[in-house]
């Protein structure tokens, strides 16, 4: 591989996807754009929010609540109060600073700028140096059937907090999406493509099944490499182990692996895991081994640094000491 500065494209949502992109954002070298998901967005309060998008521009910008790993930190909730006086309702979190950057998109929105140039505004205004792309314009929303019906997808992650079984997932919207010329340019010119470790169903699927980018992703050159969220067959955070078991399938890092076993070249999986690597092996595909728990600032660099060595080399050792 060239010994030119790197072009990393991270398909990435929700916290994990956020704790990738930041390990990254550390390394030297790579010129690094984030995929987003965009399955998550909806209305509350009139105002157009998009929770995977602004948790990845809150963290790379040091802005995030790091002990809730979402929304702005020093935030308070006078506004929701008062919306809760008035009878709204106000299950959905939204500090008085997030409000603001809800507002302003928002506000754009209705004057028919593109949510990918508004993003784009948002953030740079955050000081933020990775591209922050979106794989389409157009309003694709994650649904959720469940034993209580179908749900939104903040519905049943935030209001029901995951309790509900999950049935189906459907994503509206599809039949009128078109991915954006941004999301198709990088996806040609990377020389790696990584998906994060973020939720396959609910964080990954809403970017892959956009029309066009899978292709796109297929027919590329790049390294693909895909990061398990999964650690001994349970999520570091959000519902991934909990769908997987209620679709029926494996909920280990073998199961994430034949997720995505027509697209990526590798795997890596956490240590704990490794007695997996032959039958994901089986898959066709490399299993690397290390620990992808990243907790603080050293393990997202450590953890940053082995892909990119592993990229870089194509090589894909057995296992490695954590």
């Amino acid at each position: 591989m060239s010994e030119e500065q790197l072009k990393i494209l991270l398909l990435a949502g929700g916290v994990g996807g956020a704790k990738m992109a930041e390990g990254l954002n550390f390394s030297s070298n790579i010129s690094l754009t984030i995929l987003g998901n965009i399955g998550d967005d909806d209305s509350f309060h009139g105002l157009w929010v998009s929770p995977d998008i602004d948790t990845m521009i809150y963290t790379l910008s040091d802005e995030i609540n790091k002990t809730q790993s979402w929304g702005v930190k020093d935030d308070d909730y006078k506004a929701l109060s008062f919306l809760s006086k008035l009878g709204n309702n106000t299950w959905m979190s939204l500090g008085d600073k997030d409000l603001g950057l809800h507002i302003y998109r928002t506000d754009r929105l209705r004057r028919g700028d593109r949510a990918s140039d508004i993003t784009k505004d948002i953030a740079e205004a955050f000081g933020v140096t990775p591209h922050i792309i979106l794989p389409t314009d157009d309003i694709v929303q994650t649904k959720v059937l469940t034993d209580q019906g179908w749900l939104t997808f903040q519905e049943y992650f935030v209001k029901e907090r995951c309790n509900p079984v999950v049935k189906e997932i459907v994503f509206d919207g599809l039949h009128v999406a078109k991915p954006t010329h941004e999301a198709l340019e990088a996806i040609a010119i990377a020389d790696i493509i990584l998906i994060a470790p973020s939720n396959p169903f609910v964080s990954i699927s809403p970017i892959l099944n956009i029309p066009g980018i899978l292709d796109a992703l297929k027919e590329c050159d790049a390294i693909k490499l895909a990061v398990s969220p999964l650690i001994n067959g349970k999520a570091i955070k959000g519902p991934a182990e909990k769908i997987m078991i209620s679709l029926g399938l494996r909920a280990d890092s073998m199961g994430v692996a034949n997720f995505y076993k027509d697209l990526i070249d590798g795997i890596i999986i956490d240590s704990s895991d490794a007695e997996l690597a032959p039958e994901i092996k089986s898959l066709g595909m490399q299993v690397f081994c290390t620990n992808i728990l990243m907790s603080n600032n050293s393990e997202k660099r450590r953890l940053a640094g082995e892909i990119l060595d592993i990229a870089k080399n194509n090589n894909f050792p057995n296992e490695v000491n954590a």
